[in-house]
């Protein structure tokens, strides 16, 4: 099967394996992990923070940082189809007591400004944080070129931003701005290690010295301390060196899916504005329905997803060759089109 569901599906190289089985371990909980802290600090430096800290989840690092960001009954600011509301299973509300508002579309300053709500006192719920994703999944993988700009006003205002970088290093490739550029703005910024990058397992949360420090212990509140992570940590540190410059390749499949269904059934989808790695197609137009086309991709040997009642999503990743990627997209750009 050619899988492009999503990144997340990536298997460990033979080299990342040979790097897990000799990493040097030890009790993370205690601190004592050699392989967790050279990850968190690794990360850390990388992304221009004081301190990091190794979670199981993208999910669990976004909760520890939106947490140390908003008070419980607080308010939080993102894009109506942000991860962190859309795809969190509510934990933000459930388990940080937190409310959020959203605008629509790209990051938009003028959205984001006539949202924001300051504190008048015990009547109206204050503004206490705004979340940007970058890249954006469900936007199709959309690199946020409003980014600066919301940072340097959010600054103004001391607000603090948090960013869901799961995608980051994919945002930094393409536009060949440093990681550091992106997550240096924000005030609690986490990462993933197990999508693009190809690690099994694994985010980072990074923040500054008391940041980290207040969300190790509610990662430890909340059962997720770990033991001799360093076998995890290892697989990120070896994605890390050899797998970052390589999502280019990733990239360039996606637009040439993207290239493929666009020419299959016109309006779906815009190569020019597929930035990174997924590809998002509309089939409203094409009279087609979304399950049975991603049922019968399964049949010929290729899985994509759907992420709405049009919309059909494509993800590439390390283990789909160029060559995968080409069958993928004629295998689709057919169904689209009998």
């Amino acid at each position: 099967m050619i899988d492009l569901r999503s990144d997340t599906v990536t298997r460990p190289s033979a080299g990342m394996l040979a790097a897990m089985t000799s990493a040097p371990l030890g009790d993370d909980v205690y601190g004592e992990d050699p392989t967790a802290n050279q990850l968190e600090e690794t990360v850390a430096g990388l992304l221009g923070h004081e301190a990091g800290l190794f979670t199981v989840t993208g999910s669990l690092a976004n909760l520890l940082g939106v947490r140390a960001l908003v008070p419980r009954g607080g308010e939080l600011l993102c894009e109506a189809s942000a991860h962190v509301v859309r795809a969190e299973l509510g934990a933000h509300a459930a388990v940080n007591g937190i409310t959020t508002r959203t605008w629509i579309g790209p990051t938009d300053l003028t959205q984001v400004e006539a949202l924001i709500a300051p504190d008048l006192g015990p009547y109206f719920v204050t503004t206490s944080a705004v979340s940007v994703e970058n890249t954006h999944n469900f936007g199709g993988g959309a690199i946020q070129r409003g980014y600066d700009a919301l940072a340097d006003e959010l600054e103004s205002r001391s607000i603090p931003l948090h960013l869901d970088g799961a995608r980051l290093w994919n945002a930094a490739v393409a536009t060949g701005r440093t990681p550091a550029s992106y997550a240096g703005r924000a005030a609690a910024a986490s990462v993933c290690l197990s999508k693009g990058l190809g690690a099994p397992v694994g985010s980072v949360l990074v923040g500054s010295t008391e940041l980290i420090r207040e969300a190790r212990v509610w990662r430890k509140r909340l059962g997720a301390g770990w033991r001799q992570a360093g076998v995890l940590a290892a697989a990120g540190l070896y994605a890390l060196e050899h797998n970052i410059d390589r999502l280019a390749e990733d990239h360039a499949n996606a637009r040439l899916i993207a290239e493929a269904l666009a020419d299959a059934a016109p309006g779906s989808v815009k190569p020019d504005q597929v930035d990174t790695n997924i590809v998002v197609a509309d089939l409203a137009a094409t009279g087609k329905s979304v399950p049975e086309v991603v049922a019968a991709a399964r049949t010929k040997g290729v899985l994509v997803s759907g992420i709405g009642a049009t919309q059909l999503r494509v993800v590439t990743h390390l283990d789909a060759s160029t060559a995968d990627c080409r069958t993928a997209a004629n295998l689709l750009a057919r169904l689209l089109t009998t």
